[in-house]
């Protein structure tokens, strides 16, 4: 199961700001959100789920429904 929660770094440390019980060498995935960047990450990233969700083949059938 992956779980997203916001982490901050304090003195080389990285620190959930959640308490979220993690047991002792639990294998987590970090993303790095360059502040000069964040923008165009976060408008990167909505564009291609935009893409994904508005640019399908499935849902011509319901443009073909409405034209009847």
């Amino acid at each position: 199961m992956l779980q997203t929660t916001w982490a901050v770094v304090k003195k080389g440390k990285i620190e959930l700001t959640e308490n979220i019980p993690l047991p002792e060498g639990a294998k987590v995935i970090v993303t790095l959100l360059v502040e000069d960047d964040e923008s165009q990450f976060w408008s990167l990233a909505s564009q291609r789920s935009l893409s994904d969700v508005w640019e399908n083949a499935e849902d011509d059938i319901y443009a073909e429904l409405l034209q009847k």
